[in-house]
């Protein structure tokens, strides 16, 4: 008696701060070459509580198993929104925070050393957790996309989202990492968000590691080097090495 055929997994891409879907377009192109389900929802970018709830209610409307792919910001949301979601086959970070119980975004970045990224920004009126977070114009290239055509870059910063500052000291719940298996891309030129602090996270949740000279705009960059990484979560998910 034959086995049943396993269901490929879809993959869910959960963008960052500071940009938005568009992000993932080298990836999204690439697994869809490969045959491999995509879906690149908007992040709202509001709060972790209310951001990981918007990527609970697309995992459940699917009806497959799903890798969930999370960048910068992403990762906090993906690690949140995984937890109880049994759906959710596998986790991937894409220079991402992998957060504990209890931690927000803030206490990774205040642990380690600062990134220029702390005096890149602006912070809209009135203070307090509704108001945002902007990349300024000129610094935009320097600490997030160095590595990316200059036009391209200028295009990223006209067309950036902000983050609610409310979003960065939101404390995560228990980590889906801590029950699911998880890799983990390290943008060894991060300027936003410190190299030393994604090894120490990727080595926190035992992920697998691929470990890539690119700036915090990676998925962009290295869209070839992370569709290699989310193909080998899709293949463990289904659990042979003949599958997606």
């Amino acid at each position: 008696m034959h086995s049943p055929t396993p269901v490929p997994p879809t993959v869910v891409l959960v963008h960052g701060a500071f940009t938005d879907a568009s992000s993932w377009a080298g990836v999204v192109d690439l697994l869809h070459a490969a045959g491999v389900a995509v879906h690149a929802p908007a992040n709202p970018l509001r709060g972790l509580e209310h951001d990981a709830a918007c990527v609970r209610s697309l995992v459940r409307d699917l009806d497959t198993p799903v890798v969930l792919v999370g960048h910068g910001y992403g990762g906090a949301v993906i690690t949140h929104a995984a937890g109880d979601a049994d759906q959710v086959v596998a986790l991937c970070y894409v220079a991402a925070f992998g957060l504990d119980a209890g931690e927000c975004v803030l206490d990774i970045t205040n642990r380690f050393a600062p990134s220029p990224l702390a005096d890149a920004t602006i912070t809209t009126a009135p203070s307090g957790p509704d108001s945002e977070v902007y990349i300024r114009a000129e610094r935009f290239r320097q600490v997030y996309a160095d590595d990316l055509p200059p036009a391209v870059e200028k295009a990223l910063s006209a067309a950036q989202r902000p983050i609610a500052c409310g979003a960065l000291t939101d404390r995560s719940g228990s980590p889906a990492w801590a029950s699911k298996p998880s890799w983990y891309a390290i943008a060894t030129a991060d300027r936003m968000l410190n190299p030393a602090a994604q090894r120490f996270m990727a080595q926190r949740m035992a992920a697998t590691e691929y470990v890539l000279d690119a700036s915090h705009a990676v998925p962009l960059s290295r869209p070839d080097a992370v569709v290699a990484m989310i193909r080998e979560a899709t293949r463990h998910a289904m659990g042979t090495f003949g599958g997606v």
